[in-house]
């Protein structure tokens, strides 16, 4: 049997600064929760990484926000899919999720994630950070506390380097 194989792959993690480069770039990110039956749910959503933190938008009539405020953990998935950095990179975040209801909040993310959905300035733009201002729209705001990342690049060279030997 060879030395080097594919058991274990959490060698190939994300180094922090190219990590960083894909939450920065990317826009969207599967957001799961635990509801009641725990069974593990996940949805796509746009996100915004600022200042360590995904920060996500919802109303709150949505399950996934009485999950949250049962029990807090969740994860977010985010693919280096469709940036320049190409595919194959992958991170989970296993974090705490808050709930932000004040205006204040609202205030920043509705025009910021308007701007991720609709990158032209404009009418558009502003009508869309318009109507995610709802009386029910709440912020999410996940902190990570562990990492789980994949750099399928590390895992190509360390092959490589393995069938010449």
């Amino acid at each position: 049997m060879s030395e080097f194989n594919y058991d274990d792959v959490t060698r190939y993690s994300l180094d922090d600064d190219l990590r960083e480069e894909i939450l920065r770039k990317q826009i969207e990110c599967t957001f799961i929760w635990g509801p009641k039956d725990h069974w593990a749910v996940g949805v796509l959503m746009t996100y915004l990484w600022k200042d360590g933190s995904f920060w996500v938008s919802a109303t709150s009539q949505r399950k996934r926000i009485a999950a949250i405020k049962r029990d807090p953990r969740v994860s977010v998935v985010v693919s280096s899919h469709g940036t320049d950095l190409g595919p194959a990179k992958g991170i989970t975040a296993k974090g705490r999720a808050i709930i932000h209801t004040d205006q204040a909040t609202r205030d920043w993310f509705n025009p910021a994630c308007a701007a991720v959905n609709i990158p032209s300035p404009g009418k558009l733009q502003d009508a869309f950070a318009r109507m995610m201002d709802t009386e029910r729209r709440v912020v999410i705001e996940v902190v990570p506390e562990k990492w789980i990342t994949f750099d399928a690049t590390k895992m190509m060279m360390a092959s490589i380097e393995a069938w010449r030997k």
